[in-house]
């Protein structure tokens, strides 16, 4: 099995982090895994232009950067986990542009787009308030006949602070997130 992990945290050694690495741990020796990490890449938001995508995906001014890269990763998968921190109640400003960038790679591709939201995908949020922005904000990623697959972490659940608390040391916290990628 084709397995993409994206850590859309800013930080690079924070909870999502650790959780990916929880992931590639359980998963690297049985399957093909790929890791995106999206504070190391570069990403570009939508703007600056005169909408080019619309026309020709092609003319995109980012279309260099690695979004392409990971959406491209993503269609050649069979399974994908997606790891968001909340920042303000909703995922964070790296999940939107991620999503905001699918116009320019779907821009006439209703084949591919059809493929994207049939790849099983799961979502891990750290998050210690709210979840149904983050159901609506991941719905747009799975197909209109499925739900939205997410454990939410709270860190506060298991006595710990979101910044600095290192959830995966919680070996409860732990146990969860591997239960949760067995299910796949």
């Amino acid at each position: 099995m084709k397995i993409c992990i994206i850590n859309f945290s800013g930080r690079e050694n924070g909870n999502c982090s650790d959780i990916a690495d929880v992931i590639m741990q359980a998963k690297c020796d049985e399957h093909d895994v790929t890791r995106y990490d999206i504070y190391a890449l570069e990403m570009s938001p939508c703007g600056g232009c005169v909408y080019d995508c619309f026309e020709n995906s092609a003319n995109c001014p980012y279309i260099d950067d690695d979004i392409y890269k990971i959406y491209a990763s993503i269609c050649s998968s069979d399974m994908v986990y997606y790891i968001v921190p909340n920042y303000c109640d909703y995922p964070n400003a790296f999940f939107f542009i991620f999503n905001e960038r699918s116009q320019c790679f779907f821009q006439g591709k209703p084949d591919k787009l059809e493929q994207y939201a049939n790849i099983n995908k799961k979502f891990i949020v750290l998050s210690n308030t709210e979840k149904e922005n983050f159901r609506h904000a991941f719905k747009y990623h799975v197909s209109e006949s499925s739900s939205v697959d997410a454990l939410f972490l709270s860190a506060k659940s298991f006595g710990m602070n979101s910044i600095n608390g290192r959830l995966m040391r919680s070996n409860e916290a732990k146990q969860i997130v591997e239960e949760y990628i067995r299910q796949a």
